[in-house]
């Protein structure tokens, strides 16, 4: 018979197995118990690949590690929850690079105090336990990856030949060079800095003798940017100068007008750095890791309409359908079947206006110049993903879709209370009685309307940020471009003080005419 014992010690998990032999002289007789030497392993429980620190050893162990992630989080946090897998996926691909740690910031609040963590998850790089910078990067695995790989090794790479820059370049990211005549360039110290604190987004290197750029027409200090190679194209230089003055607000500002060219890439990790301006993307079969031609068959011909608009306030770029699916299938009701191998054309804008081309892309490019022009000229329908405006809405709760929702949220005499809910979310069915009770006393107030919207199934409008369910707010009369958000408890007695603090109009109960 195997007696089992876990015993865990900084951490390590160690199992003991004792072997115990019974014997009998006979039945119904006394027994005696003798165990045979003790069989330990460290076998059965691997070490994690995301280590868990915590007041007692942050210190200690962090200090171990040149360079290390860490996430502050809280074990009843969304957010938390949603990036764990990423998170310990990126460890296991970063294993023997760069190490991850995570700190539950409910039971270490010093640490967590300590390192200004106010939010979660908060995820910071520290060095050799020194904290270094937030990670502001994407929250996928390969997004983490990518990043917290460029980490590692120095912020800008040292390159003493046209070999190790054609060798640095060749590369499937851009790349950004200091070209200084030696190692006392005047603004080199400016450039490693700079490198320092952007090395999560891009990857830098310098060189300390002009001979080595010279291929590149250079005869004095400057920054060259080189374009990935896999998006050569005949429509824009691959190599881009700057020989502005150097402080890293200006290579800030070159980096961001010109780093992604004409028609870049968009991938899950860009995705939110592109979006900040009005874009159209064309999704289609691309993979440059395998058919970087016949990837670049279908930008080619954006990029040649593209040409055409430069300048326009619109920016263009290419993306794999399959990387988008779910977010086409939701945002777009746009299909797999829809187009074939024809890539989906869409245009969203930065204030989250959505417009789909409708015509099927031509190869040569004619009705992607249609969709242009019509999208130029104010032509276009806007896309709103919505269910059907109700028949009847004669219910306390007053129900809102996409398409209703200017009419009924955004009526300018009223003070409206809109709750966005999922209607699998537990949390919403649960309110759904006190939401009721609250509608039902104020539902002869011609000034309030209390109502609700299924934020799965509709497009929510710009201004209201929708992370979880039930998130709610008011739109009062008269200031309906500040939406005010209900974070109190949810009973009836706390929502109508807030309606009372908030509101435009004085609240009138049901069946009275009084003011409550």
């Amino acid at each position: 018979m195997f007696f089992y014992f876990e015993s865990t010690y900084r951490k390590k998990t160690c199992v003991v197995l004792f072997c115990v032999a019974l014997f009998f002289s006979r039945p119904n007789d006394s027994f005696s118990i003798q165990t045979s030497p003790v069989i330990v392993t460290s076998a059965v429980s691997s070490r994690r690949d995301v280590v868990e620190l915590g007041d007692a050893d942050f210190d200690y162990l962090a200090t171990e590690h040149e360079t290390m992630l860490v996430k502050f989080y809280a074990p009843w946090c969304g957010h938390c929850k949603k990036l764990a897998p990423e998170f310990e996926k990126a460890a296991k691909k970063l294993k023997g690079i760069v190490k991850l740690a995570k700190v539950d910031c409910t039971a270490n609040s010093e640490t967590c105090g300590r390192f200004g963590v106010t939010g979660y998850p908060t995820l910071k790089i520290f060095r050799y336990g020194k904290d270094s910078a937030s990670y502001d990067g994407p929250r996928t695995a390969d997004g983490i990856y990518e990043v917290m790989r460029r980490q590692t090794g120095p912020d800008s790479v040292h390159l003493k030949s046209k070999e190790d820059l054609q060798a640095f370049v060749n590369n499937y990211d851009a790349s950004i060079v200091g070209v200084f005549p030696s190692s006392e360039g005047s603004r080199l110290p400016e450039f490693l800095k700079a490198a320092g604190l952007l090395r999560d987004q891009f990857r830098f290197a310098h060189i300390t003798d002009l001979q080595v750029a010279d291929d590149h027409n250079v005869d004095s200090e400057c920054v060259l940017l080189f374009r990935p190679p896999r998006l050569a194209s005949a429509f824009e230089d691959s190599v881009v100068v700057f020989k502005d003055y150097l402080t890293i607000s200006s290579l800030r500002r070159f980096l961001r007008d010109h780093l992604y060219g004409l028609c870049p890439h968009m991938t899950l990790e860009n995705r939110d750095r592109l979006r900040v301006r009005d874009l159209l993307t064309a999704y289609y079969d691309l993979d440059y890791q395998h058919n970087v031609r016949g990837s670049n068959y279908w930008r080619n011909r954006v990029m040649k309409v593209a040409s055409k608009y430069a300048g326009r306030s619109l920016m263009f770029s290419v993306a794999n359908k399959k990387d988008f699916l779910m977010e086409l299938e939701e945002d777009y009701d746009l299909g797999t079947s829809d187009a074939g191998d024809m890539p989906f054309v869409t245009i969203r804008t930065k204030l989250g206006q959505k417009y789909v081309m409708r015509e099927e892309f031509t190869r040569d490019g004619q009705s992607l110049e249609r969709f242009l022009e019509d999208y130029f000229a104010g032509r276009l329908k806007q896309y709103i993903k919505s269910e059907p405006i109700p028949e009847k809405n004669s219910a306390a709760v007053k129900v809102v879709v996409a398409e209703s929702f200017n009419e009924i949220v955004n009526d300018p005499d009223k003070d409206v209370l809109i709750q966005f809910y999922s209607p699998s979310c537990p949390h919403c069915k649960k309110l759904e009685p006190i939401y009721r009770e609250l509608a039902e006393t104020l539902y002869s107030d011609p000034h309030t309307v209390i109502a609700k919207m299924n934020a799965v199934d509709n497009d929510i409008p710009l201004g209201y940020d929708v992370q979880g369910y039930p998130t709610i707010y008011l739109a009062p009369a008269g200031r309906k471009d500040n939406p005010i958000r209900y974070q109190g408890p949810r009973e009836l007695k706390e929502f109508l003080n807030f309606l009372k603090r908030e509101s435009s109009h004085k609240l009138m109960s049901s069946g009275s005419r009084d003011e409550l």
